[in-house]
């Protein structure tokens, strides 16, 4: 079912970032010197951490290295992103701002002693950043009541859960964070179409604009979330996101140093952007607030391509299938315009079966202009051709744009 969020702010994005932090960060993928081999975050479920045992690590929680207003201005002008959605409790039962209904929260139960969702929420609205929030809504591992994955669920009173721990914490987000562009529930377990649509119609009585994702459940979301880290095969209907990582975890994991390479991000946020999708990337700072070097290191590379080639980027549409696998490029498209993001060096742009007539040809990031031609070649089949200076020749990772007198770009199917 094609999904429609009706806010443009989401269709334009297309890069996003996610951030988990929570309690879970201290353990860094280790308990009792043994390595978690799974996600970090999800730590104590596969490791049998008791509770109250967990509990204790609230007090080492001290942050003395977190600073929302640098994750967020460099989010927003060094790596491009436009919408950032925070973990304000994960499964693990932990708030991350100061909740009224649970004392077990970030303000009354760790020496940091501050709102953290608070210190994001005027951040953002400093550098007019969308702020999402994520809250898990069936899995809580600290509440006798909340459900938990693998484990016997049966003879839970979770009526009892949502009356008095989710309902009233996600009425607090709603009403004390300022606007929420998002809420990204997440594992909707055994839930009921019923206590799903109790939550969707609490949040739009509330925020009546804030996107539901679609991890609500019961078909509920108003986007469609993929599996993490999981890309369509093909351009894909309506609106859609892929939460995905920069290694193989989402909270940090000091044993975890599979970084992804910063040239195979691109390559995805473009891939993903073509087929009409938007990526939100994945951080997750150490036990005192700290975001990992490699991630710094890997999103401002990524992000100097991004602002550098914003209008190749932002408020881009779906492209039809292209009749030919091009491994030097991505393809983006708006009204009127193609975008050609080159990924390696070329001689010269070609794109064969392309029907269209261009009228000019440019490099995106400083508008230089390109010379071009359109022609037939040997076997019939139109071909646009821009040539590129020897400059270019030598490089990567940069947009060119042709602009068209059609409003999209037609494409010839393949025949002999």
């Amino acid at each position: 079912m094609r999904k429609d969020t009706k806010q443009e702010w989401f269709k334009d994005a297309k890069y996003g970032l996610f951030i988990h932090w929570g309690l879970f960060s201290l353990l860094e993928g280790e308990y009792k010197g043994e390595k978690t081999d799974r996600i970090a975050e999800w730590i104590m479920n596969y490791m049998n951490i008791p509770v109250e045992e967990y509990r204790q690590l609230a007090g080492s929680f001290k942050a003395e290295k977190f600073c929302a207003d640098e994750i967020v201005r460099k989010a927003k002008e060094d790596w491009g992103m436009k919408y950032l959605v925070f973990t304000t409790k994960h499964h693990e039962g932990f708030a991350m701002w100061d909740s009224k209904c649970s004392d077990y929260n970030v303000v009354k139960a760790t020496p940091y002693g501050k709102d953290v969702l608070k210190e994001f929420q005027l951040a953002c609205e400093k550098y007019d950043m969308k702020l999402g929030l994520y809250y898990s809504q069936a899995q809580d591992w600290d509440d006798p009541d909340g459900y938990m994955y693998w484990k016997d669920n049966s003879g839970k009173n979770f009526r009892r859960y949502l009356d008095e721990k989710c309902i009233p914490q996600v009425k607090e987000l709603l009403t004390g964070y300022g606007k929420i562009a998002l809420l990204w529930f997440d594992t909707p377990m055994d839930m009921t179409a019923g206590e799903s649509k109790e939550l969707v119609d609490l949040v739009k009585s509330i925020q009546p604009e804030c996107v539901i994702s679609g991890r609500i459940g019961n078909e509920l979301g108003e986007y469609l979330t993929t599996g993490d880290n999981f890309i369509p095969a093909l351009p894909f209907d309506g609106d859609w996101e892929v939460p995905a990582t920069l290694n193989d975890t989402w909270g940090f994991n000091r044993h975890d140093h599979n970084w992804k390479n910063a040239d195979d991000i691109l390559k995805l946020l473009l891939k993903i952007i073509s087929r009409g999708g938007n990526y939100l990337l994945n951080i997750g700072p150490d036990s005192q607030g700290h975001v990992p070097e490699e991630s710094v290191a890997i999103l401002d590379k990524v992000g100097k391509y991004v602002t550098e080639n914003g209008d190749a980027i932002y408020g881009t549409r779906k492209m039809e299938v292209y009749p030919y696998d091009l491994d030097w490029a991505q393809l983006t498209r708006k009204d009127y315009k193609l975008f050609v993001h080159v990924l390696k060096p070329i001689v010269r742009v070609e794109l064969l079966n392309m029907a269209n007539k261009v009228k000019r040809a440019y490099l995106v990031r400083n508008g230089q202009e390109l010379e071009f031609c359109c022609r037939n070649i040997c076997e019939g089949d139109p071909i646009v051709e821009v040539e590129l200076t020897e400059e270019l020749r030598q490089q990567k990772e940069y947009a060119v744009c042709l602009e068209l007198t059609e409003k999209e770009p037609i494409f010839l199917p393949i025949h002999g």
